[in-house]
């Protein structure tokens, strides 16, 4: 688990988050969303430690990243996963290579042991078979299943996922979706995706992080996001017609949140 405890973090003297509190679980997945410009991305920053609040606490089941020092934030980050969003596999290595990298650089495993680990990953995304490939003779959405099988390579306790849908085709993203809301539940890692696709809003969003003009503004999950109240919310995930007409279909089928 991570909680954020009213941090707040400034950028030339105008606050980009103010008093910002959000708890994200294990074993679920935890989307941050909201505008472009929000702060989102800032509080996913403050949370890996690439910036840090003025105050506030970040918690990884009860350690504060904001008091550690250099050595203890890099030990830190051998717990964590990161799913970058254009990938950022390495062209001039094959798939299996991407995937072995972070093995070879942090870990004391035998070179069969750091291969073997690889050809798992790549096998629990579904990629058994494409380990010779490079990066440029597969499809965006293997690309993005490469960098999955990559970022779960260390047996991550936290994953984080920057718009892991984007440039991806309506159906591939569903796959996405499926399969970290998947690895999300059977290693129970503590998974952080931001992004902007409310397909995976509505689809996976077990924990919604509503971030506003810097504010947490609302905190549920996929189901109670239909029966919000919250204008700057319901303008920001219900503006496509079609989502209207999703919304509108289910609040007629469901008995009213309590």
């Amino acid at each position: 688990m991570i909680e954020v405890k009213n941090i707040t973090k400034s950028f030339d003297g105008k606050t980009i988050l103010h008093d910002v509190s959000a708890t994200f679980h294990t074993g679920k997945t935890n989307l941050i969303i909201g505008q472009s410009g929000s702060g989102k991305t800032v509080l996913v920053k403050s949370i890996v430690g690439l910036v840090r609040p003025e105050i506030g606490e970040i918690l990884y089941d009860g350690r504060d990243i904001m008091q550690m020092n250099e050595t203890q934030v890099k030990e830190l980050r051998k717990e964590i996963g990161m799913l970058f969003q254009g990938s950022a596999l390495f062209d001039s290595e094959t798939v299996l290579g991407n995937v072995m990298f972070p093995l070879t650089m942090f870990t004391d495993m035998t070179p069969a042991e750091v291969k073997d680990r690889a050809q798992f990953c790549l096998e629990r995304v579904n990629l058994k078979g494409a380990d010779k490939k490079y990066p440029s003779e597969i499809s965006g959405g293997m690309q993005k299943r490469v960098a999955i099988a990559r970022a779960i390579a260390l047996n991550p306790k936290y994953l984080f996922c920057d718009e892991p849908n984007s440039g991806l085709d309506p159906r591939t993203s569903i796959l996405i979706d499926e399969l970290l809301s998947d690895i999300t539940h059977e290693y129970n890692i503590t998974t952080i995706i931001n992004t902007h696709d409310m397909n995976s809003v509505l689809g996976i969003g077990e924990n919604i992080i509503f971030i506003n003009k810097g504010y947490r503004e609302w905190v549920g999950d996929m189901h109670e996001i239909y029966q919000t109240t919250n204008e700057a919310l319901n303008d920001f995930v219900f503006a496509n017609d079609l989502f209207q007409k999703v919304k509108a279909y289910v609040v007629s089928h469901e008995q009213p949140m309590k």
